[in-house]
């Protein structure tokens, strides 16, 4: 199978007809070329109209709870406390209680993200003693319902901690066994109150099963510097270079200029990379510097977080909204940094869950749209990438693997 999309601009370029060609990954870019009006396609193509419209890589929504949202339903009243356990103790008492069943929203959810230009996914299932792998579940039915339509690893999240509730360990081993491709863990000292034995869990199931880690850090200051060296120190004793990710971190930066370099280093070094949310208010300050990261060489990807559920109002499917909000948080004006927070949200965390692909090599790279790159493509209304991410308009065609998956915020 071929396709041609014809008249686009890759990064707001020059008028493009860009090939695509299928091969044993589902479908690779094997020319870009100078626009021509009376290019003719070949008997068996399908053609695709640019109509001058942005050619980008499709967005990497690499930190996302599907297994919570209540997206495509009515908003309700905030009830969550403060802080981890009451904001999860919340949702346990709620999210039964939805209007529409899990598998529903779950599925309905992930198909309205790929309709707006995601088709590489990370998502989280959370799994305790209360739902056990009830959230999980649903979420593997949603990545079976859109396998062709995008890819989706599911994390095997502990929420609730590991050591609060006796049989938690168990479940998430149960989650592993079932299909789950990330072994998550979550504060190891504010939540459980044991990092060593928080993470010895962690890093032992993730080894067991030989899976990547993905590790949500909440905690302040000099407390997170503490946890993410603990979990350094047993990424470099395991061997797991290029396997873990910190996911929030968002005051790792807010020590000292000593310690952010330091760390930056270390997350360079071994490969550790990162996912943010674009966290408001919280933590702005606290975070790590972009341009620092990218100059390292450090992996930084984006994702949704939760979408109006039980924890929070905010998150609407669509990941060009949350680019925006990259941006806007870190106080970026110049064109180069806010198209750098679109190969963040793109290419950047397609890097995170594949640490073998392309990856970004400063804030003035702009992979993705090459020869040779795989065909996870969105074309965007825009007159430049700056634009596009300002305007956040509706006419998109999106393209996985080769194929037309969606086409204006429609799946097809």
């Amino acid at each position: 199978m071929t396709t041609l999309i014809r008249a686009a601009r890759p990064w707001g370029g020059e008028l493009s007809d860009v090939t695509i060609v299928a091969d044993e990954s589902g479908g690779r870019i094997s020319a870009v070329e100078k626009h021509d009006p009376t290019r003719p396609a070949s008997q068996g193509t399908t053609v695709v109209e640019g109509r001058g419209r942005l050619l980008l890589p499709s967005f990497s929504d690499v930190h996302v709870h599907l297994d919570s949202t209540r997206i495509g339903l009515p908003f309700r009243e905030h009830t969550g406390g403060p802080g981890v356990w009451a904001m999860m103790m919340n949702d346990r008492l709620n999210w039964r209680k939805a209007e529409v069943p899990l598998v529903d929203r779950v599925r309905d959810t992930l198909g309205r993200m790929i309709a707006r230009g995601t088709t590489r996914v990370r998502s989280y299932a959370q799994v305790d003693v209360d739902c056990r792998l009830e959230r999980f579940d649903a979420v593997m039915a949603a990545k079976e319902h859109f396998k062709d339509q995008a890819d989706v690893e599911i994390i095997a999240f502990p929420q609730a901690g590991l050591l609060r509730e006796e049989g938690s360990p168990a479940l998430l081993e149960e989650a592993l066994r079932a299909g789950a491709t990330v072994m998550g863990g979550i504060d190891p000292c504010t939540l459980d109150r044991d990092p060593v034995r928080h993470l010895d869990i962690v890093f032992g199931l993730a080894e067991k099963y030989q899976v990547p880690v993905d590790i949500h850090l909440h905690e302040p200051g000099e407390l997170g510097v503490f946890s993410t060296d603990l979990i350094l120190e047993r990424t470099r004793a395991l061997g797991m270079q290029g396997k873990v990710t910190m996911s929030h971190a968002y005051q790792l930066g807010s020590v000292n200029e000593a310690t952010t370099r330091r760390l930056i280093e270390a997350f360079a070094e071994l490969d550790v990379s990162l996912a943010s949310v674009a966290p408001g208010s919280v933590g702005v300050a606290g975070q790590l510097p972009i341009p620092l990261l990218s100059e390292a060489g450090v992996r930084l990807g984006l994702g949704q977080d939760g979408q109006r559920d039980y924890w929070s109002p905010y998150g609407n499917t669509d990941m060009l909204d949350r680019t925006w909000q990259l941006a806007f948080t870190h106080g970026f004006r110049q064109d180069q940094l806010i198209e750098h927070c679109y190969a963040i949200a793109s290419i950047g965390g397609a890097s995170i869950l594949d640490p073998g692909a392309t990856r970004l090599k400063g804030t003035a790279h702009r992979p993705g749209v090459d020869v040779g790159d795989p065909a996870e493509l969105l074309l965007l209304e825009g007159g430049t990438v700056t634009s596009a991410v300002m305007d956040r308009g509706t006419d998109r065609t999106v393209l996985h693997r080769g194929k037309v998956v969606a086409d204006q915020l429609q799946l097809l």
